[in-house]
């Protein structure tokens, strides 16, 4: 064989470097050894919350801030309790730090919320089965009324030197009711979770376009309501933050000639254009949910 194409966990399973498995010069795999660096959330945090440390050392240097202010729970909960003290108002989104597709999430604006969920959860909490809570992006950029992301699809052939490409396509995804950050709706996963697993259970998702946008549509969209320039510099701060979070985990990842990687960016955009990390995704869907969905997918698998 030339190309083992297989599930992260089976990657590891059978290739990891301390096994001593031998591969031929012509042979590839679709991960990196230790990829949980950039792609579990709290791992991604931690790399880039100590990259941009680094980076602020130098005064020289614009830095660049694209994730949103993340503690890890239980290990930073007294720094969460500080912080959440300092802005009483704000609302935070809690995650669990291995899970996908919309699992586990719920958002929190008082800390007996908090603490009522994790009375005797905490002491029986694994490393492994760890969370984070980031602060809301409660002023999303909306269109037509609705929350979106924006999935981007990003190769990494090296970490050493840095190769990365990002596709030419990728969609937002949208939520099925209408944005309203009211406290009554905080529980609605249909205004707050924009993952698709989520998004089509609800009673509006349409099956036609699956509340998906060509990523295309959506620059096109940004330049008529808020100009050219701002969307060209919107899609030049997420390039940018593509690659700042790349270099945030490329003295850590195993550089293994053999490995390749294709990434799966969660980006949320804010209304100010700013884009926001939300996370990177190993494994991301190649399924498709319809036709332009599956048009897509196939060139990018092609590329």
């Amino acid at each position: 064989w030339n190309v083992f194409w297989g599930h992260p966990w089976n990657v590891q399973r059978l290739f990891h470097p301390d096994l001593g498995t031998r591969l031929r010069d012509d042979q590839l795999v679709n991960h990196f050894p230790n990829h949980l660096e950039l792609t579990r959330k709290d791992q991604m945090v931690k790399n880039v919350k100590r990259w941009l440390r680094e980076q602020g050392r130098d005064k020289q240097r614009e830095v660049f801030d694209f994730v949103p202010v993340t503690h890890l729970l239980p290990a930073d909960y007294s720094l969460f309790v500080e912080e959440f003290r300092r802005c009483p108002r704000a609302t935070w989104i809690m995650k669990p730090a291995n899970a996908a597709q919309g699992r586990g999430i719920f958002l929190v604006t008082k800390l007996h919320q908090l603490r009522k969920w994790s009375a005797g959860r905490w002491a029986a909490t694994k490393a492994s089965e760890s969370y984070v809570i980031s602060r809301y992006v409660d002023r999303p950029h909306l269109v037509g009324g609705r929350k979106y992301d924006l999935r981007l699809y990003v190769l990494v052939t090296s970490y050493r030197p840095l190769r990365v490409y990002k596709h030419r396509e990728g969609f937002a995804r949208f939520c099925t009711s209408k944005y309203d950050p009211s406290p009554a709706n905080l529980g609605n996963p249909f205004v707050h979770l924009t993952n698709v697993a989520v998004q089509k259970h609800g009673k509006d998702y349409n099956q036609h376009h699956g509340g998906k946008w060509n990523l295309r549509h959506c620059r096109l969209h940004v330049e008529a309501t808020r100009g050219r320039a701002a969307a060209a510099r919107l899609f030049a701060d997420m390039d940018r933050l593509i690659v700042d979070s790349l270099r945030a985990v490329q003295a850590q990842i195993i550089n293994d000639r053999h490995c390749f990687e294709c990434y799966g960016y969660d980006v949320l955009v804010d209304d100010d254009l700013k884009p926001w990390l939300v996370e990177v995704n190993a494994s991301p869907s190649l399924s498709a949910t319809t036709r332009a969905d599956r048009v897509m997918k196939l060139a990018l698998i092609r590329d």
